[in-house]
This record gives structure tokens, C-alpha cells and sequence, in this order.
């Protein structure tokens, strides 16, 4: 069976290449042509053997993912998606920044955490997607576009620590210095609080940031709003972070998501800080995007303000999330892999 080379992180190459007989250093020539030079054809990489070029037309390939569609917002925001070998759909999102270009990614084909607000956990998560199929999306990104991925955001379809070695390996490439060359801090992983994963990426000690979906101050309502609080409630939650923090010293942001009446009070406010305080992180809150199927509505912008308002006078960083991509289904919870005409 063919492999795909975008499935390697380099040292992965590298032992692959001494195994077969050759040199550990051709890994690093072939990541530069792959990603720095854009080409994945070998005969174009002659700086490696003929011996190695005729090995690598025989047992590897790049397969790049089909673009089915390309939706420009009227932001800037771009979302594709890609048909996958096996005809599933993905879909990411390209936004333009004042600091660059960043792109949120997927990482399974549906979702199982079953947030109650999410369109993404819509369709139930059918596969993890490989390590080659992430880095496709930034390289297909890059391609439509002709601009350099320069933030990367593991927030799109899927939970990414239930897909963990994958989405490893995937940071571990494009952070490669010979290769895509983002800088591990231009990368953000979010998860819904699988504590446990938590505890392994902080073994990792790789720089990237964490993002913990929160989105209540309480178990009764973080239960009902998102199903894995009642494996890891909050608490517990808290207390894997806390380690997180202690072992990296890194700063973790907490993702609030602004749902009218139901967590949006001075009194969750209030709640929210008293959680968060003595934490090294930052809030972001987010405004709540419709999606046709949920009866949630969005925080009124006055209760948005008051609520940020609340945070800073008791002392969290805090941050509104400026919308990006709404009006083509492309903002926070709305990605479900939907095709349009």
C-alpha cells in the first residue's frame, strides 16, 4: 500500500530512510520540497539519489484533498471543503488578521462529545482523520489562496484529544523548522476538558497553546450544555488545568460561549472569576452563532459588554471574539461539512 509522505513528522522520515538503507538527511530535503518548495513531484527533487527517487515512486505518495467548494464572507473569511479519498466531507476555515493568516483545521470526520449547541457534533464522529489529511488542509489552504499559513487553530469538526497521537504528530510537522515552519506559539489546540489529555500534552512541553471549552460555571449546566462534564466536571477540570500549568508555564485561555439567559448574568460573571481567579489564563468570550436545529440565542451585545465589563473589574483578562465568517456558516459551532450549491 502507497503511503503518504504529508503523514511524517521528520524525525518519523528520518527513521523510515535509515531503515531502507538511506540517509537520515534526506528526510530534511524532502520536507523542504514538500513544504517549502510546494512540489511533490520526484523527479523535481534532484538533490536526492536516483536511487531514492525510484524508492519513493514506488512506495509513497502526496495526495493533495479535493476542493468541492470555496465560500468567501463578506470578512475576508474563507471556508472549504474538501472530499477526502473516502468521499467524507471536511470542511476549513481561512481567516485574514491583523497579524496574519490563520486557519482552523479539522481533525475528525463528525464529532461524539455531543455539545448541545454545536452543529459540528450534528453528524456522530465517523473517523479520526490521518495526520497526511490535516496537513493537506494547510497545504490545500495555502494553495487556493497563494498566501503562507502563518497561525494554525485546531478548533474545526472533531475533538482533537480524541484524536491525539494524530493531531501530535500533525503539530510536530508543521511547527518543523525544514518544513511549514509555524511557530509552535502560532499554534492553538482547543478541547472540550479530556482531562487526561490534558495531562499528556503537558508531557510534551511543545509551546503550543491550549484552549478549554467552559462555557458555564456550573455542573448542572455544563452537563446539559456539553455531556462530558459529567466525566470530567468542573472541578476536575480546574485541577487538570492548574497541572497543565504548573508543568508548562504556559497561560490557558478558557472559551466561553454567550448563550441569552442561560450563562450570560453579572451573577455567572461573578461566578466565572471566583472559578478562574489565581488561574494563568484569559477568557474568551464568544457570541453565539444560530444554527437552525438549536433553540439557543445569542447574548444581546449591551449583556455581551456588561458580562466582559464584569470580568475585567474583577480582575480576568478577558476578550469578545470578533465574528468572522457568520454569514456563510463558518464561525464557532457552525461547521458541519454541508454542501451548498
Amino acid at each position: 500500500m502507497m503511503i503518504n509522505l504529508y503523514g511524517y513528522t521528520l524525525k518519523q522520515l528520518e527513521n523510515y530512510l535509515e531503515h531502507q538503507g538511506f540517509k537520515a538527511f534526506n528526510a530534511r530535503q524532502i520536507f523542504q520540497w514538500l513544504y517549502k518548495k510546494h512540489t511533490s513531484d520526484f523527479d523535481r527533487m534532484t538533490n536526492l539519489s536516483k536511487a531514492l527517487r525510484e524508492h519513493l515512486k514506488q512506495t509513497h505518495h502526496v495526495t493533495s484533498l479535493d476542493l468541492f467548494t470555496a465560500q468567501k464572507s463578506a470578512d475576508g473569511t474563507v471556508k472549504f471543503l474538501f472530499a477526502l479519498a473516502d468521499d467524507h466531507l471536511i470542511e476549513a476555515v481561512l481567516m485574514r488578521h491583523f497579524y496574519g493568516v490563520s486557519l482552523c483545521i479539522t481533525t475528525q470526520v463528525g464529532c461524539n462529545i455531543g455539545c448541545s449547541f454545536c452543529a459540528s457534533g450534528l453528524k456522530k464522529r465517523i473517523r479520526n482523520l490521518k495526520t497526511a489529511e490535516m496537513v493537506a488542509q494547510v497545504m490545500a489552504a495555502q494553495k487556493k489562496t497563494g498566501e503562507k499559513i502563518s497561525h494554525v487553530v485546531l478548533m474545526g469538526t472533531g475533538e482533537p484529544f480524541d484524536n491525539f497521537d494524530n493531531c501530535m504528530d500533525f503539530i510536530d510537522i508543521i511547527k518543523e523548522p525544514h518544513g511549514l515552519e509555524i511557530g509552535a506559539r502560532h499554534i492553538t489546540v482547543s478541547t472540550s476538558g479530556i482531562v487526561p489529555k490534558i495531562d499528556a500534552f503537558a508531557e510534551r512541553q511543545n509551546q503550543v497553546n491550549l484552549a478549554i471549552s467552559l462555557h458555564a460555571t456550573t455542573d448542572k449546566l455544563r452537563s446539559a450544555l456539553m455531556p462530558i462534564n459529567d466525566a470530567y466536571p468542573i472541578a476536575e477540570l480546574l485541577a487538570g488545568v492548574k497541572r497543565y500549568i504548573t508543568s508548562t508555564n504556559r497561560r490557558v485561555t478558557f472559551e466561553y460561549l454567550m448563550l441569552k439567559g442561560l450563562n450570560d448574568s453579572i451573577s455567572d460573571a461573578d461566578r466565572l472569576s471566583d472559578l478562574l481567579r489565581g488561574i494563568n489564563c484569559y477568557v474568551n468570550l464568544i457570541p453565539y452563532n444560530p444554527i437552525s436545529e438549536f433553540d439557543y440565542q445569542g447574548s444581546e451585545k449591551k449583556v455581551q459588554t456588561a458580562f466582559h465589563q464584569r470580568l475585567l473589574k474583577r480582575g480576568i483578562t478577558a476578550t469578545l471574539r470578533e465574528e468572522k465568517g457568520a454569514d456563510i456558516d463558518a464561525a464557532c459551532g457552525q461547521l458541519r461539512a454541508k454542501k451548498t450549491k
